[in-house]
């Protein structure tokens, strides 16, 4: 008897090959699409057209999963939540933990599916997840937050392409798939169609000047609201008499400051994390940590106490922000992740 996938589908290119592969890998494919905005712009209308399209290609069936009161309140809100208490968030990682790897899995195994398939470009082998072929495209960071238990139901056709090849292969094959390789890229974050602070508007007044403060407390220069900006940002503030480039080190939502200092200040060479999520059992290892996505790996020791990873980092980091995640690596196996709560 065929293995039967569900599959992710988003009405893209990746999502659309990787229906395709499956299929002619033998299995037995369903469709489905996730609604995760209640947008009235058009935006799903053109999606559910290339998946109609792509499923009678196909001939396999699709079905509609709305989650987007789920998307609001999980995502959606803590997202803004994350901005109004001057932390950064990061939102994808919520998302295939909870929505695309946590109700999308499990709508998929009540369809009787042995696996879900996604246009993910990353790897895994049923244990572990791992980087992608391709690194300029590795999502791997994003999915090391899902269930330990949800890895061997997952299955990524593209891990081992490049994005190139894909479009090539799409346009080869068929007019339906060219057709969709027009489409305009996803954006990194679903609902920002342009920067963060455009959905923050609409919460809250983000435009509130206030002081820019050294380390020492001392009032050098005015900034235009505290959510404007994230740990790093050298832009957007003055610094009286500044002869060198300043950066955010600090962010103070309720007296709505930030602080600021030369480059070296923001260096970072030990981080605490809570909320793990750690796919090995041992509580004392090394390995390679990433602290943001398009971080370079920095190697580490990782000591696990009392829920909570104590990173200390051989080589300095810079602009370490609390909210995002530390994910650690060995090579390009996923050893786990936890959030970042503070650092020094």
């Amino acid at each position: 008897m065929k293995k039967k996938v569900m599959v992710g589908m988003s009405g893209g290119i990746d999502s659309s090959v990787t229906a395709y592969m499956l299929q002619k890998d033998g299995y037995e494919i369903e469709g489905v699409y996730l609604k995760l905005h209640n947008r009235n712009d058009g935006y799903h209308e053109k999606n559910l057209e290339h998946i109609e399209d792509i499923t009678k290609f196909l001939n396999i069936k699709y079905h509609i999963l709305d989650l987007s009161d789920k998307f609001t309140r999980e995502i959606y809100d803590y997202f803004v939540e994350s901005y109004l208490e001057g932390t950064t968030p990061n939102p994808c990682v919520k998302c295939n933990k909870q929505i695309k790897f946590g109700s999308m899995l499990k709508f998929a195994q009540d369809k009787g599916c042995d696996f879900l398939a996604t246009g993910h470009y990353a790897k895994s082998d049923g244990t572990f997840v791992y980087e992608a072929d391709d690194k300029s495209k590795d999502q791997s960071y994003f999915l090391s937050q899902v269930d330990k238990k949800a890895i061997a139901f997952m299955k990524f056709p593209l891990s081992t392409y490049k994005k190139e090849d894909i479009l090539k292969f799409a346009k080869d094959l068929d007019n339906v798939f060219e057709k969709i390789t027009q489409k305009n890229e996803s954006q990194e974050i679903c609902f920002v169609e342009t920067v963060y602070t455009d959905v923050i508007k609409k919460h809250a007044n983000i435009d509130m000047p206030g002081d820019v403060l050294d380390e020492k407390g001392n009032i050098v220069g005015e900034h235009k609201g505290y959510m404007h900006y994230t740990i790093g940002k050298r832009r957007g503030f003055t610094v009286k008499g500044a002869q060198h480039p300043h950066f955010v080190k600090e962010l103070n939502p309720k007296t709505n400051t930030i602080v600021v200092g030369k480059k070296e200040v923001l260096e970072v060479n030990e981080v605490i994390a809570n909320g793990l999520n750690m796919f090995i059992d041992d509580k004392t290892f090394t390995a390679n940590v990433k602290l943001r996505y398009r971080s370079n790996a920095n190697p580490c020791e990782v000591k696990i106490e009392n829920n909570k990873a104590y990173i200390k980092l051989k080589e300095p980091a810079f602009g370490v922000a609390s909210g995002q995640l530390a994910v650690f690596y060995d090579n390009e196996k996923v050893l786990g992740s936890a959030w970042i709560e503070s650092t020094k």
